[in-house]
């Protein structure tokens, strides 16, 4: 069982027409093509904020004095096994899987220049920060393709193109593949 809190920082995305149920399924998508966790409740944080707060936050923990799409923060190991589990367990039985911030404007501008939803994009965003949570990433060749691998299956599960695919890719629906994501 997964808890998903949604905080607000920033009143774009009040005024875009993202709603918290849509950011859900995103983050239950990713979790639904991830390897399994031990039985238990669990539970993230997804921050929506703009270019200024992650800009700060970037620049504090990535030394990155510049906004970007989607940071992820993990609370510690990820509960596989129940000796992990059992370590990482907070008050009332709840694990923190941990937190992911995504800045509006830095959203808005890749949605636009790839000429896909903002939604869809948003999605994207979801998926991966969550499946940072979960002890995947993108380091070397093999873990990249196993990451885009999952989000592709993440993201065909909410009916959304591959990000990845190729503009003239008849896959991608004529819209244009996302390059890069932090």
């Amino acid at each position: 069982m997964l808890d998903i809190e949604i905080l607000r920082h920033s009143e774009a995305w009040n005024a875009s027409n993202i709603s918290d149920p849509m950011v859900e399924l995103a983050a239950r998508a990713a979790l639904g093509v991830a390897p399994p966790l031990k039985d238990g409740l669990y539970e993230m944080t997804i921050v929506l904020t703009g270019d200024a707060e992650i800009s700060d936050l970037n620049r504090k923990w990535r030394g990155k004095d510049q906004p970007t799409n989607v940071l992820s923060f993990p609370a510690g190991d990820v509960p596989y096994d129940a000796e992990t589990a059992d370590a990482n367990t907070v008050h009332g039985g709840c694990m923190p899987l941990g937190d992911i911030v995504i800045a509006f404007e830095t959203t808005e501008a890749e949605a636009a220049e790839k000429a896909i939803l903002l939604s869809d994009h948003l999605s994207h965003l979801v998926v991966h920060g969550a499946l940072h949570l979960l002890g995947l990433n993108h380091q070397g060749d093999t873990d990249a393709e196993q990451m885009e691998d999952l989000e592709r299956q993440a993201l065909a599960s909410l009916s959304i193109s591959d990000p990845y695919a190729a503009p003239d890719d008849p896959a991608s629906d004529g819209k244009a593949g996302l390059v890069e994501i932090l």
